[in-house]
């Protein structure tokens, strides 16, 4: 159960940062859907490290490989199985610092949880390295999400205490959006921040430190009166979906946290209608009301923390000694993973919305001629 998540878009995630390979598994894919590998392979690439000087030195080439339920290059309805190899492994220094708790890590809690048997190269499954198995599955669910005009994009809203300030971008320039994002080191659509973050990760970076910062998702078109109350919201399955990421810290849709001190006439979105449709005047709501969604952009914004794996020195325990200890911990490791962690972002809020049509019968089952 732990590693599956979904309901009739289920996927299954597998694999270590330092074993022979990982990938996903996804049951429940329409039948009939065209099959658009370069999307997905793309898509890993906004992903895959070593894209610049400013994440691990680590250089994985992330070539998907498709296993199984694609059939005369459309899915068949069988079992998807995408995997990518692990290929430019280094494992001797967790050899080396294996009795050594890195602090903000998890080999406390794992080793608690399984008894030292857990795989601690790189982190095992705990590793960033298995959201590649999330940006696969994402991929698919956004090529079925496309074909209802359902788009998600996701971007670096502050790195630090370096803040794009705009409070919410133009849906009309999405293509403009999306094609400002892709060039930014950092992932931010303010070429002036873009920068400065830029700056703020290199400046830490050779301070041996980390640094970490927000990543604003805007879902733009997806239905209203889609999700359920009480414990099947879209909150909450999208909440849940965005903490498998490693390294989220925290979530709020909408106003989020600044509706904590705003009055009930300032926090309200007056309903109206243009255009025959009836909407929102402002969106403090994020999008959804009640675990539903109102037809509003659903809104949330995530707080990613700085890396763990730095090189200044720290207080550890040595477990095999039972001693208080010291240490600079080395290795190849982002100083900073706000960047890469935008496409999956975008990836796991497509993997929910996916399902929730899905399980409503708005997406059918099978995609025919």
């Amino acid at each position: 159960m732990d590693n599956s998540f979904g309901t009739i878009y289920r996927i299954t995630s597998f694999g270590e940062s330092h074993g022979a390979l990982g990938g996903i598994i996804l049951d429940g894919v329409p039948a009939g859907l065209e099959f658009d590998l370069e999307f997905i392979q793309n898509e890993l690439d906004r992903r895959r490290p070593g894209q610049s000087n400013l994440t691990t030195t680590r250089v994985e080439e992330d070539q998907v490989k498709v296993l199984s339920g694609i059939f005369n290059n459309k899915t068949s309805g069988a079992p998807i199985c995408l995997i990518i190899e692990n290929n430019d492994i280094n494992s001797l220094i967790y050899e080396n610092y294996k009795q050594f708790l890195r602090p903000s890590h998890v080999d406390y809690s794992a080793l608690k949880k399984y008894g030292g048997y857990s795989d601690y190269r790189g982190s095992g499954r705990f590793s960033g390295r298995i959201t590649a198995g999330f940006v696969m599955a994402g991929a698919i669910a956004k090529q079925i999400l496309k074909k209802y005009n359902i788009v998600i994009f996701a971007y670096t809203k502050s790195i630090g205490k370096v803040i794009d300030d705009d409070e919410r971008p133009s849906l009309n320039e999405l293509e403009k959006l999306f094609e400002i994002r892709n060039k930014s080191l950092v992932r931010a659509i303010n070429h002036e921040k873009s920068k400065l973050m830029e700056q703020l990760i290199e400046n830490v970076k050779n301070q041996k430190d980390s640094i970490g910062g927000t990543i604003k998702c805007i879902v733009s078109n997806f239905p209203a009166g889609k999700g359920g109350p009480i414990f099947n919201s879209i909150e909450a399955n999208i909440s849940k979906a965005i903490f498998a990421i490693p390294a989220i810290k925290g979530i709020e849709f909408g106003a989020g946290f600044k509706a904590s001190k705003m009055k009930g006439s300032e926090h309200n979105d007056p309903w109206i209608l243009k255009d025959g449709k009836i909407q929102t005047i402002k969106n403090d709501a994020g999008g959804i009301i009640g675990g539903i969604s109102t037809g509003m952009p659903i809104e949330f914004t995530i707080a990613v923390k700085p890396p763990s794996s730095i090189g200044v020195p720290q207080k550890t325990v040595n477990i095999e000694m039972m001693e208080n200890v010291e240490i600079e911990f080395s290795g190849r490791h982002d100083p900073c993973i706000v960047p890469r962690v935008v496409p999956v972002v975008e990836a796991m809020t497509a993997n929910v919305l996916l399902d929730f049509l899905l399980i409503e019968g708005y997406i059918p089952r099978i995609f025919k001629q």
